[in-house]
């Protein structure tokens, strides 16, 4: 691969100096963490514990989407697979051989991460709607594969998947003690992404979304950084799914379902594409409507569609992007 010195040819604004101020965080950015860190810590106190730990595993699924899409340019139309296999082998891992949580958190991530290596080394040959068309079929052939396979339940799931304990000492049956263990593997996977964008890796994938073409002629292999950006990106998402599936005691289709990866879409559109905070507003907004608008039944969905329609043609950067546009300031 060339030397990061050759970063320096590639025009400002595609890949630059690493950002200033604390941990690669500029003043917007920190002031924002700050809010988040604090929100993290109140929320159990003020709102549902369960309903703030789903929230969390949908924003940490919507950035690890968002890694992809928004700092390499790869739309993915299978990003569910990932999302619902983590789960399921988590369940199973917990369920059935008796592993401790953070195992079988673990476990989740890393199925993610070696099914994104396979579907990543296959669509990574095509660009555009070609590649999201690979992981579409990619991901309803593990929908098809989770619809059969024993241990996945069929459309039973995994049910009754207990939280153990943590480290095997920690009982987490408690919301309360379960939601900090979530909101750990939240910051973790976030902060995981914050250090991966701003990292010499993660200017050469913005220069990739801006011009591969050039970036090839730079001398870097630019196949390779996509393929690891989608294994990175696919064993969030299996991380993301494997929480989840331990905090509410099941696994089932939907989380493998190609509705799942539409979702995410929308979560990471919604709250800003190419923004570091935009994919958690994007889920909170998505999970809130969810939640608070449940007993106006399928009209969710066309809620859901009317935000997305207004975010498209009038909030093109997204909420984040549009509030980060208007005080100038990258969030």
């Amino acid at each position: 691969m060339a030397s990061e010195t050759t970063l320096t040819a590639i025009p400002t604004g595609v890949v630059g100096k690493q950002a200033p101020g604390i941990w690669g965080f500029n003043g917007g950015q920190m002031i924002a963490l700050l809010i988040m860190i604090a929100a993290l810590g109140a929320a159990p106190f003020f709102l549902y514990p369960v309903f703030v730990m789903k929230l969390l595993c949908f924003a940490l699924f919507a950035c690890a989407f968002n890694l992809l899409i928004g700092y390499v340019g790869l739309m993915s139309f299978g990003h569910a697979a990932y999302f619902g296999m983590g789960g399921y082998v988590a369940g199973h891992a917990a369920k059935v051989m008796g592993l401790t949580p953070e195992i079988s958190i673990i476990a989740g991530g890393l199925i993610g991460a070696g099914l994104g290596l396979i579907g990543g080394w296959l669509a990574i040959r095509r660009q555009g709607i070609y590649f999201a068309m690979i992981t579409m079929a990619l991901a309803q052939m593990v929908y098809f594969f989770c619809v059969q396979a024993p241990f996945t339940g069929g459309e039973d799931g995994i049910q009754a998947i207990p939280r153990g304990k943590l480290f095997g000492v920690i009982p987490l049956d408690s919301d309360m003690a379960m939601y900090w263990v979530v909101a750990v593997v939240f910051l973790c996977g976030f902060m995981a992404i914050h250090r991966v964008i701003h990292s010499p890796f993660g200017q050469v994938m913005k220069a990739i979304r801006e011009n591969e073409p050039r970036t090839t002629s730079l001398g870097y292999r630019t196949d390779d950084y996509k393929l690891v950006a989608f294994i990175l990106s696919c064993g969030l998402a299996g991380v993301a799914g494997a929480t989840k599936t331990l905090v509410f005691g099941i696994a089932t289709l939907t989380d493998v379902h190609f509705s799942m990866s539409g979702e995410v879409v929308l979560m990471t559109l919604v709250g800003g594409l190419g923004t570091i905070f935009g994919p958690v507003i994007g889920a909170a907004v998505v999970i809130g409507m969810q939640n608070y608008l449940a007993e106006m039944g399928a009209w969710v969905t066309v809620i859901q569609g009317v935000i997305f329609v207004a975010c498209v043609l009038a909030f093109r950067r997204g909420i984040v992007g549009e509030i980060g546009n208007l005080f100038k300031v990258k969030l």
